[in-house]
């Protein structure tokens, strides 16, 4: 990270970090504040959301106006608060320690307008990984959606990078992946991931399984599928409102738990979508065009229907990207 980026005026950058107790933010952020390329100074905000085993050491840093601040409860994060901290200290940026069992909305939703997070990046301690996975999945996949980077600490030779590639791919697709090893090696990432379905054939067969992960494709690199053929089981939605000889297809999409299960569809035009009825499942083939749509509020994928055909719900109605 280079602290001396060229920000707009009154504009405050955020440098965040999460993870969960004991996954080495502490350390990383640390060592970052003792170098000069970062810390050269610049009066900064130290804000920590949870308190660790291991306490900073600010005589050490290059520059010494280091102001830290604490909050002990998600109720405290408030933009007054944030704006008070900001304005008690005089700092010019901030660098936040986040709690990793509490869920980023609530400080996405808090931060004042002048503050841009610059770079988030997130903790992981290899060893306690796939249980936290298990079992607090939700709040994975809450670190994972929107980090740039996520780093694999503590990890072993003996450890399969392809589980944890799986469940990091199974997330984002955006995010960098590092696996930093016991001996303080660093290894990136570097695993292919090809997706399940050719995306060059003259048809693109969706399979079932593979719904979730296609649907986030298209949604992230829409122009790639421009003029392509594609075909798929979903579900109709159909609605007065909606133009004439349109429709809704798409399946239900569960990312991490029933929560957040949400309709995932595309606009569908066809001269006949008369005859189709909400809830209902259909085989829909059909050539995709990325053009405005007043349903998508700009522009998105419309599936110009060429075939429908009838037919029953999946083995799993809901579709999983695992």
């Amino acid at each position: 990270m280079n602290g001396k980026q060229q920000i707009q005026q009154s504009e405050i950058p955020v440098y965040l970090f999460t993870g969960f107790l004991e996954a080495g933010k502490t350390k990383f952020i640390q060592e970052t504040l003792e170098d000069k390329r970062f810390n050269s100074g610049e009066k900064t905000l130290l804000l920590l959301c949870e308190e660790g085993e291991e306490e900073y050491d600010i005589s050490v840093m290059p520059c010494r106006e280091i102001y830290i601040r604490t909050i002990d409860k998600p109720e405290e994060m408030t933009t007054e608060h944030f704006t008070s901290l900001l304005q008690e200290t005089g700092a010019s940026r901030v660098v936040l320690e986040y709690n990793g069992m509490w869920q980023l909305s609530q400080l996405y939703q808090n931060l004042p307008d002048t503050w841009t997070v610059y770079q988030e990046m997130f903790f992981v301690d290899s060893s306690t990984f796939l249980q936290y996975n298990a079992n607090m999945r939700s709040l994975v996949v809450d670190k994972l959606n929107s980090c740039e980077l996520v780093i694999f600490n503590r990890f072993t030779k003996d450890m399969d990078k392809m589980t944890f590639h799986k469940i990091v791919r199974g997330i984002s697709r955006r995010t960098d992946i590092a696996y930093e090893y016991v001996n303080g090696e660093v290894e990136y990432d570097n695993i292919e991931d090809p997706l399940p379905f050719d995306i060059n054939a003259p048809v693109i067969r969706i399979a079932d399984s593979d719904y979730a992960l296609w649907y986030r494709d298209i949604m992230e690199e829409p122009q790639k599928y421009q003029d392509k053929v594609v075909s798929f089981r979903g579900i109709v939605a159909r609605d007065p409102k909606f133009p004439q000889n349109t429709f809704a297809v798409g399946r239900h999409v569960m990312t991490c738990c029933i929560e957040d299960i949400a309709y995932s569809c595309v606009i569908a035009e066809w001269e006949k979508a008369e005859m189709l009825q909400t809830r209902q499942w259909i085989q829909v083939t059909g050539e995709i065009h990325i053009k405005k749509h007043k349903l998508y509020k700009g522009k998105g994928p419309v599936l110009e229907v060429q075939d429908v055909v009838m037919t029953s719900a999946p083995e799993q109605e809901i579709a999983t990207f695992y």
